[in-house]
């Protein structure tokens, strides 16, 4: 069964079927106008696209617009450099002395001035010494007469003897007078030592220094009385040249050290300022503690410096860096070079290309400013110096003024 669609033109235009046709050509306008519509957004949606699609950077030539960033940098070198235990150190005098006075009396002359370098032997002080040459005089005088009497008991034994050699007297009277005789001669030898004694405490009064080296202030002033059993000293003394340092290190470097030392080799050690940026002595190690600190897990070494120049003070804080080894022919580069991060140690080196890459490394040692790498760096390559804030990997760069690093010895 066919069915036609009748056409405009021979539609029935009778009253009753008037609203149907009419109802229908609405609808159809209105499917068209959504197509129309649709078609319109399609096109809108096509030519935005097209658009964004040509005005979308080219991520390559974005990255070639992009400004290098100016670094500074350095070439990682062979070189000689020591390998050294850091620590921290106080100056200590080898030898301090407390000069006290060792007589009871009135100290009636001060020969030293404040701060005085003096020598061994140098006079300090003196003491009145009237009581002291009074009593050197007594004991000699009763030295004097204990020797006279000493002296007639011999003739007397002399005599007893020849009377008992012709039976005048028993032989009792002549050990008698031998007892008498030793008798004298012990009162003899005690008078002797008071006259040391006396003499001995007459010398007091002149105090010498006992040691080379610096007095300081002024403890007691003359016509002070000064008693042996005073707990202030009159001056104290302390050498200055040599002069030593006493530093800690931990336990683990103990082993090294013992292995240099038994070799017979004699270690160097420098003693710098607290910033570490100013020698100011050389000297030797001398010894080594009898035990390790438990609570520190260090042990305690001394090292002696000539100290002729006086930079060294006693009491004074230095940083002292104890040479073990020289590493022969190890790379090298400033310490800025090194940074840190979560995954440890890495440096920033320049490509071919003028890109950088993060490379890790291994750092043996950092100390005056350079760091001994012992894997990552090769000779010749060039690594970021300063500015690495700035710097991801493969950032594009442009080199400021170059650093040599130099090995120190």
């Amino acid at each position: 069964m066919s069915c036609t669609v009748p056409h405009p033109a021979t539609v029935d235009e009778s009253p009753s079927l008037h609203s149907k046709p009419a109802s229908g050509r609405r609808r159809h306008r209105w499917a068209w106008g959504l197509t129309a519509v649709a078609g319109i957004s399609v096109v809108a949606a096509f030519t935005l696209s097209c658009h964004r699609a040509q005005t979308q950077p080219d991520p390559s030539k974005a990255t070639s617009s992009v400004p290098s960033i100016m670094i500074a940098t350095a070439t990682a070198q062979k070189g000689d450099i020591g390998i050294y235990v850091n620590a921290l150190g106080v100056v200590t005098p080898r030898n301090t002395v407390l000069v006290k006075s060792r007589v009871d009396g009135q100290l009636i002359k001060v020969n030293y001035r404040e701060g005085q370098p003096i020598h061994a032997g140098d006079e300090l002080v003196e003491i009145d010494d009237a009581p002291f040459r009074a009593a050197v005089l007594q004991a000699e005088g009763q030295f004097a007469r204990d020797s006279a009497l000493l002296e007639n008991a011999h003739l007397d034994l002399a005599r007893y003897a020849d009377a008992f050699a012709k039976n005048a007297i028993p032989k009792q009277q002549l050990d008698t007078q031998g007892a008498a005789v030793h008798q004298y001669e012990g009162t003899v030898k005690l008078d002797q030592g008071q006259v040391d004694n006396a003499k001995v405490q007459l010398g007091y009064c002149r105090i010498l220094a006992p040691i080379s080296g610096r007095v300081g202030l002024r403890l007691v002033d003359a016509g002070n009385i000064v008693h042996a059993g005073d707990a202030n000293p009159l001056v104290v003394i302390t050498e200055l040249q040599p002069i030593a340092v006493i530093f800690s290190v931990a336990e683990d470097g103990l082993p090294q050290i013992q292995q240099q030392l038994r070799a017979g080799k004699k270690l160097a050690v420098d003693a710098f300022d607290r910033a570490q940026t100013r020698k100011l002595a050389t000297g030797t190690l001398d010894t080594l503690d009898n035990q390790i600190d438990t609570t520190t897990g260090t042990i305690r070494l001394k090292a002696t410096f000539p100290n002729s120049d006086l930079r060294l003070w006693p009491g004074q804080f230095v940083n002292a860096r104890l040479l073990l080894a020289t590493r022969r022919g190890g790379i090298v580069v400033p310490a800025s070079v090194v940074q840190r991060g979560a995954e440890g140690a890495y440096a920033f080196v320049i490509k071919p290309d003028h890109t950088v890459e993060a490379r890790p490394v291994k750092v043996a040692q950092i100390a005056l400013g350079l760091a001994l790498i012992d894997a990552g760096l090769r000779p010749g390559e060039r690594v970021v110096v300063d500015g690495q804030y700035r710097l991801q990997p493969g950032s594009k760069v442009k080199t400021a003024q170059a650093e040599k690093p130099s090995a120190a010895k």
